[in-house]
């Protein structure tokens, strides 16, 4: 369980452990491996502010700020390695980790074609195990996706031209999981590519 550091005084003790957060992933490197639209670091400060303002609460915010901590299915680098969760567990807190690691975990393969109105099954892509999450957790998991994926294609046109039909395929069937303000980016960013009626 993380252990709270932050002085109770704090005027604004989100911001405090942003700085925090974003102080280890530079310790790491993330300031200097590339990524569409700069570094990893410039990119996960984006998300991260893409989902604070969709409005969504500090650890989604930082989930999203660290999302890439034990690298993704789409992207093959890591800063920790996952059974080091515990680290993840004391900078952003029990919440925020478990999202984090739901989203490094996702087999995309196994679960894109399967995202529907309905629940979803995920496959661990690190210990092949399938489960359900939580309606909460995979409402969260979505919201960071579309975070991601659209600073991605904002920062790289051929990305776009390449990814932006199917991706917004993808959110379309999602959209019931979504939150307004996520599928309204989506559709305004992605639906120039949308090739159906």
């Amino acid at each position: 369980m993380r252990r709270d550091t932050e002085n109770v005084n704090d005027p604004d003790p989100f911001a405090s452990r942003r700085i925090r957060v974003e102080r280890f992933l530079r310790d790491r490197g993330a300031d200097t491996i590339d990524h569409p639209g700069g570094t990893l670091l410039a990119h996960l400060g984006r998300v991260a502010d893409t989902l604070a303002a969709w409005g969504h609460d500090a650890d989604l915010q930082l989930a999203g700020l660290a999302h890439a901590v034990y690298g993704t299915d789409g992207f093959d680098r890591h800063l920790v390695e996952s059974p080091d969760r515990s680290t993840v567990v004391d900078l952003v807190g029990d919440r925020a980790e478990a999202l984090i690691y739901l989203y490094a975990c996702c087999d995309r393969s196994a679960l894109y074609p399967r995202i529907d109105a309905t629940a979803a099954r995920f496959r661990d892509r690190f210990t092949a195990r399938e489960f359900e999450p939580a309606p909460t957790d995979f409402a969260a998991f979505l919201e960071l996706t579309v975070a991601n994926e659209l600073d991605v294609m904002a920062q790289n046109a051929d990305l776009a031209t390449q990814h932006g039909a199917g991706l917004y395929d993808l959110f379309a069937r999602a959209r019931p999981h979504l939150t307004p303000a996520a599928w309204s980016a989506c559709h305004a960013q992605l639906a120039r590519y949308h090739r159906g009626p």
